[in-house]
């Protein structure tokens, strides 16, 4: 990812706690952002996960991260650069402990800021074996899990509650910080430049790999996950289709893929062929697939195709200053998508 700094610098996240400083001109710097491995546990799906720069990072050096400990906690921390290096481990700030207290798994990963300003954690539902869910957190409400949470961080407190958050001070127990929820296992998302859509690609159970979207300002939509997976009825087989919002799209878990890795709408300009296109791969395959995000966001369904066939385990997608994509393998080769004339 990039800091919006005008300097093109590019930051990768290692698994094991580390954030590492690859220059414009692709040199690897020697010393770290951060390292924070003697905190961060990596067994099963902990690790370190992302790190999202603030608007205003260029002057105030404020970036946060998510990470997780081998008790099942997942902690979104505040680091402030002051031009040095490397920024002392010890000097983060608390901002948001989750506990995971049952299983391993399924903890999410990604945070971005949205053009509101506001700060958005995506989290995912606990864990848990087939059929998956055992605690019903996706639709629970009461708990931070299965959820996008959203929270202002622009304060003197670590953060605060916006007032337009669909549950701010509704009472009967449901968490302030949800702006969305009936996710399972949201790993990766992004906000479209353009429409200032949030795009999640959310890892499925048994049967469906998901392509959810959040259109601009619009809070409480409730995407199924456990009553549903994908666009049908999953551990309540009496669903009301209707109650839930649809994926934009979906896949096989089984027979296309295993795990999507969400991407980005790409509004960069060196491949104008893929412009207003949204980008995603997945673990096991490594394909990198599109959609039209335009299609997708008014009409709520769209179409993908194979754009790409790698060998690689697509982890990640990334994006540079200037809207240009890259895939991240699991063994940590950095490949930059370009577009070729057909």
């Amino acid at each position: 990812t990039h800091a919006g700094d005008g300097t093109g610098t590019l930051y990768v996240v290692e698994r094991a706690g580390r954030i590492r400083v690859l220059g414009s001109d692709g040199t690897l710097a020697q010393e770290p952002l951060l390292d924070i491995r003697d905190r961060v546990d990596t067994q099963g799906e902990r690790g370190l996960h992302y790190v999202v720069f603030h608007p205003d990072f260029a002057t105030n050096g404020r970036f946060f991260v998510h990470w997780t400990d081998a008790n099942d906690r997942s902690f979104i921390q505040e680091y402030t650069s002051e031009g040095q290096a490397t920024v002392p481990r010890d000097s983060g700030r608390d901002i948001l402990t989750i506990d995971h207290p049952n299983y391993w798994n399924h903890k999410g990963g990604w945070m971005g800021f949205g053009p509101d300003g506001m700060l958005y954690i995506a989290v995912g539902d606990g864990g848990g074996n087939s059929p998956g869910d055992p605690f019903g957190n996706g639709q629970r409400r009461t708990e931070l899990l299965g959820n996008i949470l959203r929270i202002d961080v622009d304060g003197d407190r670590p953060y605060a509650i916006p007032e337009d958050n669909p549950y701010a001070g509704s009472g009967q127990g449901r968490q302030p910080e949800i702006w969305a929820y009936g996710l399972r296992n949201p790993w990766r998302a992004s906000f479209d430049a353009e429409t200032g859509a949030l795009w999640i690609g959310d890892v499925g159970q048994d049967t469906s790999e998901e392509i959810n979207v959040i259109p601009a300002g619009e809070g409480g939509l409730n995407f199924g996950w456990s009553d549903m997976e994908g666009n049908e009825c999953h551990l309540d087989p009496d669903c009301d289709v209707a109650d839930y919002v649809l994926p934009v799209t979906t896949y096989g878990t089984r027979d296309e893929g295993c795990a999507i890795t969400g991407g980005y709408v790409y509004r960069g300009a060196a491949n104008p062929v893929l412009t207003g296109g949204y980008l995603f791969t997945d673990y096991c395959t490594g394909e990198i697939w599109g959609l039209d995000a335009a299609t997708g966001l008014d009409t709520g369904q769209a179409e993908y195709s194979r754009l790409l066939r790698t060998d690689h385990l697509g982890v990640s997608l990334g994006e540079d200053e200037a809207g240009e994509l890259y895939l991240v393998d699991f063994t940590g080769g950095i490949y930059r998508i370009k577009a070729t004339e057909r």
